[in-house]
């Protein structure tokens, strides 16, 4: 094949790409304005502009139901999906395995340790108990990533370690969790427990603001580490090849990606499975080239986490269903898809 052709074939590839980034980012908005007007009670999309153009100050009933309770809820959404999805995707690529998850880290059940002696103790920040526990999950996540840090730091972190460190993690912390829940109060017991669960009714203005500046800042630094992830992604000794530190790069890309885990899970809880499905079906439509995927798992994950609360809504009459519910029934179909197609 001449160089022509190449080129040509490159171009075609690319343009497909960015085509089908293109339809995705546009099912994303739909699904956004779709869960915005899904609820208790519906609103029309006439008068949904109308309220979001008149802003958060106007005294209708409408507004506050849209800026103060769905809008918030819809924008958590889009970020918390695209957080999972994005470090599922850097996880799966410095481990180099496809059925790896933010949850292989030992993170998220860091968070949900970290919510239950909040829960228990009823610490509070600014006379707010949910404010307490948010924070609570978010300083014992990163406690648990700089921990593994340190580990990695003291010898070479390899990927069968990482994993393993993850699992040891999650058993421990499941295990305390339990223990807590086991000494809690009934009512304490089946508040640690609902907080499991991956609930939007935990949402707000500040959830919006920490989960999205997170995403921004790692997006960032995926992209200008992108070619450096494609490399890893064929092997560690291909990497090795082209001048990469393999082990100096998974570690910085655990560090990034455990922040943005710890951020997603600490307001509204562990939300299963969206950070190993999302990046699978970015990269079964646009290939393997890091500088879409990093893109497409995010619109991916935000396109799930927006489909659970509407179906979550459309569940259940006067009160939302837990999303971490329905992305699990959703995920154990697929995750049984991902172990058959491991082993043809």
């Amino acid at each position: 094949m001449d160089e022509q052709a190449l080129v040509k074939q490159y171009r075609d590839r690319i343009r497909k790409r960015v085509l089908s980034s293109a339809a995705l980012a546009a099912a994303v908005f739909f699904l956004a304005i779709l869960d915005v007007q899904i609820g208790s009670s519906s609103i029309p999309l006439q008068e949904l502009i109308q309220t979001i153009l008149r802003g958060p100050n106007d005294a209708s009933s409408a507004s506050f139901i849209v800026w103060d309770i769905r809008l918030p809820m819809t924008f958590t959404c889009l970020f918390v999906g695209a957080s999972l999805s994005l470090a599922g995707l850097l996880i799966q690529t410095i481990t180099n395995n496809p059925l790896a998850s933010p949850y292989t880290l030992g993170v998220t059940a860091g968070a949900s340790f970290g919510a239950a002696i909040a829960i228990t103790l009823g610490f509070a920040v600014f006379g707010q108990i949910w404010i307490g526990v948010s924070l609570s999950a978010l300083v014992m996540a990163l406690s648990v990533s700089a921990f593994i840090f340190y580990l990695g730091s003291r010898r070479s972190l390899t990927a069968t370690t990482l994993i393993l460190v993850g699992v040891i993690m999650n058993f421990f912390f499941q295990a305390l969790q339990q223990y807590l829940q086991y000494r809690a109060s009934p009512e304490i017991a089946q508040i640690i427990s609902g907080w499991t669960f991956g609930n939007l009714q935990r949402s707000s203005w500040i959830s919006t603001a920490v989960s999205s500046v997170s995403w921004t800042a790692v997006l960032f630094i995926s992209f200008c580490y992108s070619w450096k992830l494609t490399a890893l992604s064929d092997g560690a000794e291909r990497a090795r090849g082209l001048g990469i530190n393999p082990d100096h790069l998974r570690m910085f890309v655990f560090t990034v990606s455990s922040v943005l885990v710890s951020s997603a899970v600490a307001f509204i809880g562990t939300v299963a499975f969206v950070g190993l499905i999302s990046p699978h079906c970015a990269k079964l439509l646009l290939g393997d080239d890091q500088r879409f995927l990093i893109i497409g798992s995010s619109m991916f994950g935000s396109a799930l986490m927006l489909s659970a609360s509407i179906i979550s809504k459309l569940m259940s009459e006067g009160a939302t269903l837990p999303v971490g519910i329905v992305t699990s029934v959703i995920g154990v179909p697929f995750l049984f898809f991902l172990l058959m197609r491991s082993r043809d």
